[in-house]
Parts: C-alpha cells; structure tokens; sequence
C-alpha cells in the first residue's frame, strides 16, 4: 500500500487505527506530512538539530497518542498542534535556562541564526530571520504559518484555537515590525 498526494487521509486514519496497518500507515503519515511539520518547527526554535529533535519529539507524540485522535479535525492540523505545542515547550525550556522572561523576546534565537552551519542564506534572508525571530511568540507563529507556509487563517485559526480576526491582526503587526526592522538597519 502506497499514499500518494493527495492522500485518502480518511482511510489513512482507518489504516493507523488497525493494529496490523498502523506501522506502515503511520510511515506514509511521516513520509506525507514529515517535511512541512519539520520547517513549521525550524522556523519557530531556528536550529536545525533542534528541529529534528522537536520533530522527533513530534510523530513519536503522535504515535504513542494515536488512540487518542478522534478525527475531529485532520491528521496535519492534530499533528501542527503537537509540533507547535512541543516547540512552544522548548522555546520555554530555553528561556528558563537563560534566566529570559517570557515577556522578553527571543534575542536568544538571534545567536541560532548565525551559528547554524545548516542555515543557508545571503544577508538579506538572514536579517528576515533576525526580524522573525525578534517578534513576539504569537506573531512569529502566524507570520511563519501565514508567509511561509501560506496556510489560510481558517487552518491556521483551526490549528491555534485563534479567530481569524486575531490572527490577521496578529500578522498585520508582524509584517509592521520586520519592516520596520527593514528600515531600521
């Protein structure tokens, strides 16, 4: 058996539930939906051994919780969710090792930018990230979900438990402040 985009993702649930097809259901899952989770994370922590892990973190979450999903929504928001919450839980974890309060902002993801040998990028791209990752939490998660993966409002509401109203507002202000970051320097 073979997924191929786009994914019967209704059978796919029903192979993950079925004790002799989870395993490989769950491959086509990692295989399906792997890539985009990894750079929805990568753009959140910046680090790239970070983000393996994280990721790791996130379809082995997934798996151990399998019996859990209700199929409420789909597979890629319940699996967002859990990328997003294990990043938020280490992009906490890290503030707390560096005595930051979670009303500063995340300078520290700044130094990750640079000393990243996996980062690839002229000066242009990575002053964007500087920019990015100079944002509060809220607004660099819709700014990354919104820019980069151009996931509608509706998903990205769907994925955050957020109204669209408040998450267009929220990448408003992020786009106002990376270009005033722009203007700046």
């Amino acid at each position: 058996m073979s997924y191929s985009a786009p994914i019967d993702e209704k059978k796919l649930i029903e192979n993950l539930q079925d004790p002799a097809m989870a395993a490989q259901a769950f491959d086509a899952l990692m295989r399906t939906y792997g890539e985009q989770i990894y750079w929805q994370i990568r753009k959140m922590v910046v680090n790239h051994d970070d983000a393996s892990d994280l990721l790791q973190n996130t379809f082995l979450k997934a798996w151990n919780n399998l019996d859990h999903f209700r199929g409420d929504a789909k597979l890629s928001t319940w699996l967002y969710k859990i990328a997003i919450n294990e990043s938020i839980n280490f992009l906490n974890k890290e503030r707390a090792k560096n005595n930051i309060s979670t009303d500063d902002d995340d300078s520290f993801l700044l130094n990750s930018i640079e000393a990243d040998e996996y980062f690839d990028g002229d000066e242009l791209k990575i002053e964007l990230h500087k920019a990015i990752a100079s944002l509060p939490e809220k607004q660099r998660l819709v700014f990354n979900m919104r820019y980069f993966q151009e996931m509608k409002y509706e998903q990205i509401s769907e994925i955050l438990g957020t109204s669209v109203g408040a998450l267009k507002a929220s990448y408003h202000h992020a786009v106002k402040k990376i270009e005033d970051h722009f203007s700046e320097s």
